[in-house]
């Protein structure tokens, strides 16, 4: 054999054997990942041991994973449930617990160190501690039996065993062990839950900074119109308050009408959007770099924060409730979708309790957390929706050391120290400030604290500042004594920082047998205040306004107010007596969806900053044609719920139209345009050239481009994290800027010509036509909003961590999502950065109160928190769809049913 042979045969040798090893080593490595991941599959089947249950509990599941849990007491059943929501879904519970505790470096190290200074500061994990003490004790001891139930299930899985997030988690932090679930674990979501759901401090928060920007009071307003009335109807139509209580047949008392004017003075404000005089000019008066800076780092820092639910103004919900006399059954129905982010696995997990007891209940539940927040027992049916009452205020403080000014005096702030983990670090200690409105939430960054500087406010006639001290310590800030700023500071009052007892209200709502029992747990429901639906079989139908609402003395909660001035204290809160309530309307239905709670002529002020009614007006329409057409069925709402109409379309498109009619547009934006012909105005993601649903999914493309490109040719004046996001907070802004051909808001700033509403319309449909081209193809009936519009549901702590593989463990795939933003099925997306799905329908549920085993339910994603499980995303393409699993209740179904049974034993 010749050299060159005997080379190429051993070079062939040595290639199949790296071949080879190379196939071994990725067998080994695949074999390896899958035992990493299905070593934290929990056991479904079969039996195993729970101690402390008094007799063997039942669990069956259905395909979906969604399991149906049988005891004989109260206390075994939610310590069973416990075990099933660590089994499922620990990584996210402990994961909650760290945010809400200020504990994210423990996890993650120094980067997380900011994060929990903020929420140290604010201090959810005490306030919780301090509700332990007021609930009941039958509260109490559900939610220690709940974590016995947790623990139970710790006590024999740790680290991977647990979930693969520890095993990823491990890579980075090795020396993390899983700690004991605490009673007081479970209440801290709750104020994660009232955070998010928090109401209008971003808007307080941006239109400070609009003014310190150097926008005008009048610009400001521009940006914020009155609720519209006129044209979307709120929840509560008719009522007042007599004696002390709400009536909702009283007629209106005079002399009350008209307070919805934001310019309105002096008055005692209004549920639609009436407003007390205005504290102080406040930011207006400066317009300085220094200042805006100051509440540009307030909104930028809080910003940061996680978002465990979602937040924005697309985080909203719909939920309506028909009376008997409409529907098919006889009896009501009742429908629920919350709006909020979208997380892997889903916010919600869907379970039925069943016990020799009082508790009979099915529906949505948090991880985390015992009982079902929205669902239905035997009796009645609930569901809820963001009340979005103002209850946050940011005060500005003049602050000495650790005092603080009221009233010309000084008083001592409540100071205490944090001790604070960093995963491969040393321990980080703060100290927190308090004054009586709240904690100084600018000692939470070196770029707060520098509003000792240069303070956003100058009110006239006020006292002149304490003196500031000179320059900062540099990043990262340590909170010290040493690099905070005598001069000014920024509180921040909550409601939720006050303990409550809305964990008390949710047992009540599990076990409340009709009206007068649901209104006592309303009663308790404080933070966050909810929009509550009911119906019955009985076929009663009603609605409730609950929560801790402030009533103000001076200012309307719109605008930062003078901590200095104790006028502006809160006086109490607003009498549960005395908030909204409908029994029985005349309509034969409610609508809630985040509009208006009730008109201008209430007397209390709910908040000015509603979502604008495009939703709720749409639900209104869809169940009045349904009636129309005859009785209204579960699938006619079904139906309703995946509704995909734009409101706004059929404002806009004719002044598009007329625009491009005007002007000289490019044969390719005239072709764009005629997708708008006999338009349905419907955003279906996807479909066929040739089919309804290709046509207006097309022209929703074409649409919703030029709506983005509208917004950032119009509104150029605004910083770029100030933006309009596309809400119908902005189609009322714009709706109102149509009829203003030569309004300064047309003008570009940046050009030397004077441009008016056409030429920005002409440019937008122009902009909007050339992207499509360029992303979809020069044919515009080949566009699809599916395309842009795309869904990607991110695991919430390692999801973006910048790392692909880990990304690609835990997200699910991109998906075309039909909806949008202020449309009944409400896939959100924000216009100033694109047209990815930020806030969708988490669940949708309806229920039947003629037959609950007819009822329906679906959830974003699944109902499993472990990656690769077959129920982390099985129901994802379903939700897409439109569809819905059935809500099974009768325990004969159920057992029908069910793929698996699990016996737990004591």
């Amino acid at each position: 054999m010749s050299p060159a042979r005997i080379l190429s045969s051993r070079v062939g040798r040595i290639a199949l054997w790296a071949v080879a090893v190379l196939t071994t080593l990725t067998l080994v490595l695949t074999l390896a990942a899958v035992w990493t991941v299905r070593r934290a599959f929990p056991q479904h089947d079969g039996a195993l041991r729970l101690p402390g249950l008094t007799a063997p509990v039942t669990v069956h599941r259905d395909d979906h994973g969604i399991p149906q849990v049988y005891a004989t007491t109260a206390e075994d059943l939610f310590r069973a449930q416990g075990y099933l929501h660590a089994q499922d879904r620990f990584w996210e519970m402990d994961f909650r617990r760290h945010v809400t505790g200020g504990r994210l470096a423990e996890l993650f190290g120094e980067s997380q160190l900011e994060t929990d200074i903020y929420l140290r500061t604010m201090g959810w994990r005490r306030v919780a501690e301090q509700e332990w003490d007021i609930l009941a004790a039958d509260t109490k001891r559900y939610l220690q039996v709940y974590a016995d139930g947790v623990n139970a299930w710790l006590d024999e899985h740790d680290g991977g065993r647990a979930s693969l997030e520890y095993a990823v988690l491990g890579l980075q932090n090795s020396d993390y062990e899983i700690e004991a679930w605490h009673p007081v674990d479970s209440l801290a979501w709750l104020k994660a839950m009232a955070w998010d759901l928090r109401g209008n401090m971003r808007d307080e928060i941006t239109r400070a900074a609009l003014l310190a920007e150097g926008l005008t009071r009048q610009q400001v307003e521009d940006l914020y119109p009155a609720y519209p009335f006129d044209r979307n109807t709120p929840i509560v139509t008719e009522g007042d308050i007599v004696a002390g209580v709400f009536d909702q047949e009283a007629p209106v008392s005079p002399g009350r009408e008209g307070n919805a004017d934001p310019g309105a003075t002096d008055t005692a404000g209004a549920g639609g959007g009436a407003v007390t005089a205005q504290p102080i000019d406040a930011v207006e008066s400066t317009g300085d770099a220094a200042a805006a800076r100051t509440v540009t780092a307030l909104a930028g820092g809080l910003s940061r924060l996680p978002t465990v639910l979602g937040a924005g103004r697309g985080i909203g919900s719909n939920s309506w409730v028909i009376d008997g006399d409409l529907t098919d059954t006889g009896k009501p129905i009742l429908a629920n979708d919350p709006h909020l982010g979208p997380t892997m696995p889903g916010i919600w997990y869907q379970n039925g309790l069943h016990c020799e007891c009082e508790f009979n209940v099915t529906g949505f539940s948090f991880s985390g957390l015992p009982g079902v927040v929205i669902g239905h027992n035997s009796r009645i049916a609930w569901g809820l929706t963001n009340l979005n009452p103002d209850v946050t205020d940011l005060y500005l403080e003049r602050v000495n050391g650790d005092r603080v000014q009221v009233d010309g005096g000084w008083r001592p702030l409540e100071t205490r120290t944090e001790t604070i983990r960093v995963a491969g670090g040393e321990d980080v200690t703060i100290t927190v400030r308090a004054s009586g409105h709240g904690p100084l939430v600018s000692d939470a960054s070196a770029e707060l604290r520098d509003i000792g500087l240069a303070p956003p406010v100058d009110p006239a006639g006020s006292p002149a500042p304490v003196a500031a001290t000179p320059q900062l310590a540099p990043e990262p800030s340590t909170n010290s004594e040493d690099d905070r700023r005598d001069g000014y500071a920024i509180a921040l009052s909550w409601t939720a920082l006050r303990p409550g007892r809305t964990a008390d209200a949710i047992f009540a709502l599990n076990t409340a047998p009709g009206w007068t029992e649901f209104r006592a747990a309303a009663a308790m429901f404080e933070v966050p205040a909810q929009n509550l639906i009911y119906a019955d079989t009985d076929g009663t139908i009603g609605y409730q306004a609950p929560g801790r609402i402030p009533v103000r003395g001076k200012g309307d909660g719109r605008w930062m107010a003078p901590g200095w001035d104790s006028a502006y204290d809160w006086q109490g809160f607003i009498p549960f007596e005395e908030l909204p309530s409908v029994l029985d309307p005349p309509a034969g239905y409610l609508v809630t969806a985040n509009q208006a709670v009730i008109g201008p002529s209430y007397p209390h002020m709910l908040t000015t900053d509603w979502a604008y009614g495009y939703r709720s007006q749409r639900i209104h329409e869809l169940i009045e044609s349904a009636r129309d057409a005859g009785k209204i069925t579960v699938a006619d709402v079904q139906t309703m719920q995946f509704d995909n109409r734009n409101g706004f379309a059929p404002t806009l498109v004719p002044a598009v139209e007329a625009a491009l009619t005007a002007g000289d547009p490019s044969s390719l934006a005239r072709s764009a345009a005629d997708l708008w012909r006999d338009w349905d105005y419907q955003q279906p993601a996807e479909g066929e050239p040739d089919t309804d649903d290709g046509r207006s999914s097309a022209a929703a493309a074409y649409y919703n481009a030029v709506w983005r490109h509208l917004l950032l040719e119009t509104f150029d004046e605004l910083p770029e994290e100030h933006r309009l996001d596309g809400s119908d907070h902005s189609y009322e802004v714009v709706r109102g800027l149509l009829g203003l051909p030569g309004s300064p808001w047309w003008d570009q700033t940046e050009t030397e010509v004077v441009e008016g509403r056409d030429d920005i319309l002409w440019a937008a449909a122009e902009a909007a036509a050339g992207e499509l081209a360029r992303d979809q193809g020069d044919q515009p009936a080949d566009w699809r909003w599916g395309r842009m519009h795309t869904l990607t549901v991110r695991n919430q702590s390692f999801g973006t961590s910048g790392m692909g593989l880990v990304e690609w463990l835990f997200n699910a795939d991109p998906v075309a999502v039909s909806g949008g933003g202020a449309i009944v099925n409400a896939t959100g997306w924000n216009a100033a950065a694109g047209y990815e799905v930020n806030a969708v329908p988490s669940m949708r549920m309806i229920v039947d109160l003629a037959d609950l085993d007819a009822s329906r339910w679906i959830q974003l994603t699944g109902n499993s928190g472990h990656a690769f499980h077959r129920n982390y995303d099985d129901q994802l393409e379903l939700w897409r769809t439109g569809e819905t699993l059935p809500m099974r209740w009768e325990r004969a179904t159920i057992e029908a049913g069910a793929a698996q049974t699990l016996t737990l034993k004591p």
